[in-house]
């Protein structure tokens, strides 16, 4: 089915990247790096689907070709540190066919970057495998109105109160700030792209006649509170998991499928029984419980005689079904349509306990899986800052896989760490094995609550019965003879 997957990062040469290794990469391409002479051959690349440079009105045409393009980028470029290209990465709807996937990226790149002044580089692999989607290389400098690179930044001068320029004698200049020419870096742009991309995909799944849709939202900014949202596989993983070796994120993932099942199955079971409950009640003498264990006890098997094996489980179930009736003091249907709703109650509260439950395991595994990375590539990672800067891009792209976990992983630690020196993966651990106790304690909870609801439906379906049976009698003579003799 459709999934929702839109990452958004920066290749810059701070990390000895390079903007023509990339796009070379990504397009299986072969192109000289005319920055530092190192020429970069992917023609061997497999799963590339579709190719394509698009442009804004005002870029040369020229750069219609990668190599002039992204060569450019690194000329214009100049500092140690600079950010080359911004690359958006976007999972595509399986539901669709390779013509309407590549149409759905080129419309969302002209609207969303294209059309605001960015030349895209797309590149769209495995169309036609599980997990289809789509590379796009972005450039992160506006251009002039006479086709140049334009500045990154523009002056901004401060003004008094009358609105004149403020000289400053020291630096004899005028004072001004700088601000970026563009606001393509601003934080909420991240957030408007990957909702453009979950709309416009929508609107291509539903033009297509499919069901299934998207959401660039969080199940709690949904409003939706039943489900605990699974976590994304990642591209390793996913091809792990298709090769049928079992992951760590798809155990969990797996784990949260069946936890959510069980959930919705047990509410919708408990909701059905509190409508019948409360259409039941309108009846002027609905059947009593003594009426329910009455009836179990006279159940026959299909040749009306009672057998042994039957009376006796005719028995367990009537001494069965008084002990819970007794237990949970249930006198008449009043009652049980109490304890009904008390069920509900004690579901939604199992659920709101293991919803943080669960999301806090999701957080603590990635916290100990993010530290593995850190830690088992750390020495590859070595390994790349040692190399010459004429060979790190090979060694890069030989051991992109690793360098790329490790890099993640380091910025995914510092991140939860928060200017902490010490990982405190001991604690972690620790926190992890507490709440999968107390999950395993809810899990029982809800097991017993599912017996519960179980018992309550085996008193209705003998309501049932009951009732049947009154209205059956209740039909006229003739009208049962005709019925048998259909």
């Amino acid at each position: 089915m459709a999934i929702f997957h839109c990452s958004i990062k920066i290749i810059s040469r701070g990390r000895g990247k390079s903007a023509v290794a990339a796009a070379a990469y990504r397009a299986g391409a072969i192109i000289k790096n005319e920055y530092d002479g190192m020429t970069h051959d992917y023609s061997r690349k497999r799963g590339i689907a579709h190719t394509e440079i698009m442009l804004p009105d005002n870029a040369p045409v020229e750069y219609k070709d990668r190599a002039v393009l992204w060569n450019a980028v690194e000329k214009i470029e100049k500092a140690k540190n600079s950010q080359l290209a911004r690359e958006i990465e976007i999972a595509l709807p399986i539901e669709l066919s390779e013509a309407q996937n590549t149409n759905l990226v080129r419309e969302y790149v002209h609207n969303n970057f294209v059309d605001k002044g960015m030349c895209a580089d797309i590149a769209i692999h495995g169309i036609r495998t599980e997990n289809p989607h789509a590379h796009v290389l972005l450039t992160m400098r506006p251009f002039n109105e006479d086709r140049t690179w334009g500045s990154r930044q523009k002056k901004v001068y401060i003004l008094d109160d009358n609105g004149n320029k403020i000289y400053d004698p020291k630096k004899k200049t005028y004072k001004c700030n700088k601000e970026e020419a563009t606001d393509w870096n601003d934080q909420s742009r991240a957030e408007e792209w990957r909702g453009t991309w979950a709309e416009i995909t929508n609107h291509y799944l539903e033009k297509a006649g499919h069901t299934e849709r998207i959401d660039h939202r969080s199940f709690e900014r949904q409003g939706i509170t039943d489900k605990i949202p699974t976590i994304h596989l990642g591209v390793a993983a996913h091809q792990m998991e298709k090769r049928g070796i079992k992951t760590e994120r798809g155990n969990i993932n797996r784990e949260i499928m069946v936890t959510n099942n069980l959930l919705r199955q047990l509410n919708a079971r408990i909701s059905k029984l509190e409508k019948w409950i409360e259409e039941e009640s309108k009846i002027e003498e609905p059947p009593t419980l003594a009426d329910v264990i009455s009836e179990i006890l006279n159940r026959r098997d299909q040749t009306g005689l009672q057998s042994r094996y039957g009376t006796i489980n005719s028995l367990k179930q009537a001494a069965n079904m008084l002990i819970f009736l007794q237990d949970n003091k249930i006198m008449d249907l009043d009652g049980l349509h109490k304890f009904v709703i008390s069920m509900h109650s004690r579901q939604s509260a199992i659920r709101d306990k293991l919803k943080p439950i669960e999301r806090r395991i999701i957080n603590l595994n990635k916290h100990i899986e993010q530290v593995g990375y850190y830690r088992e590539f750390s020495k590859i990672n070595r390994l790349y800052e040692q190399q010459k800067s004429k060979n790190k891009n090979d060694f890069y792209e030989s051991h992109r896989r690793e360098l790329t976990l490790y890099e993640t992983a380091e910025r995914y630690i510092k991140g939860v760490l928060n200017g902490r020196d010490k990982i405190p993966l001991p604690t972690w651990k620790t926190e992890r094995t507490e709440l999968i106790a107390e999950q395993k304690l809810l899990n029982s909870e809800h097991a017993s609550l599912k017996d519960e609801v179980g018992k309550v439906e085996i008193i209705a379906r003998n309501v049932q019965n009951i009732l049947y049976e009154e209205r059956r009698r209740e039909q006229p003579t003739h009208k049962r003879a005709q019925g048998m003799e259909r």
